[in-house]
């Protein structure tokens, strides 16, 4: 199965970075370029990144948690 995620923070510091690396050496591959948006209410700016994985011998579930696989 190839499980999605798309993953966002503020654009501050390195955490949204750590948060993609993390992804990366879990496993999981970008799919697509990462976007970037301002967010009026909290004068932000927002970046997010989909990233992809293939699971073996699972089948999808609503409820599992995408980031512990």
């Amino acid at each position: 199965m190839k499980l999605y995620r798309f993953l966002t923070g503020p654009d501050q510091g390195a955490d949204f970075c750590h948060k993609v690396s993390l992804a990366l050496s879990k496993g999981w591959q970008l799919h697509g370029s990462p976007s970037l948006a301002f967010n009026a209410t909290t004068g932000m700016m927002e970046c997010g990144q989909a990233v992809t994985k293939d699971v073996e011998g699972k089948e999808y579930e609503p409820g599992m948690k995408l980031g512990e696989q």
